[in-house]
């Protein structure tokens, strides 16, 4: 299965907010220009995270984005439904006409759902912790106690 460019980039969003200090804000300027994608594309990338709970967005002269979670409370799994369709096949009879009689689609749905299973069992905070190497590369300097 492969993720779309939407949930890929939604994906290294949370990372490189997650690699911050607490409560520090970002652009979305910084996050697409890191990664290489288009600065409207990472807007509606910010606003569906945002629709989900997952990061604030503040407004103003001194404004930006942070997460709106810790790191810990964000699970994999579920900004994986949040942002990605999941339909692996359209099963419609209007599009395949062996559909009443398929088993396919029960096998695609046990193999979704054995996909999200695994990815429910990690948050962000499991992708972030003790990764110094990742934040030499998002040129984040870790916070020290």
């Amino acid at each position: 299965m492969q993720l779309n460019s939407f949930t890929d980039y939604g994906l290294r969003a949370l990372i490189m907010l997650g690699s911050l200090p607490p409560g520090s804000l970002t652009s979305a300027g910084e996050i697409s220009e890191t990664f290489g994608v288009s600065r409207n594309h990472m807007m509606k990338i910010v606003n569906r995270l945002a629709q989900l709970g997952l990061v604030e967005t503040i407004r103003g002269k001194n404004g930006g984005i942070r997460l709106k979670k810790p790191p810990s409370d964000i699970n994999i799994g579920q900004v994986i439904r949040g942002t990605e369709p999941l339909q692996l096949l359209d099963c419609s009879t209007e599009n395949c006409h062996i559909s009443p009689a398929c088993r396919l689609k029960g096998v695609l749905v046990d193999a979704k759902n054995a996909f999200l299973g695994v990815l429910d069992q990690y948050t962000l905070d499991d992708v972030l912790r003790d990764n110094s190497e990742l934040q030499a590369i998002l040129r984040i300097q870790p916070v020290t106690s």
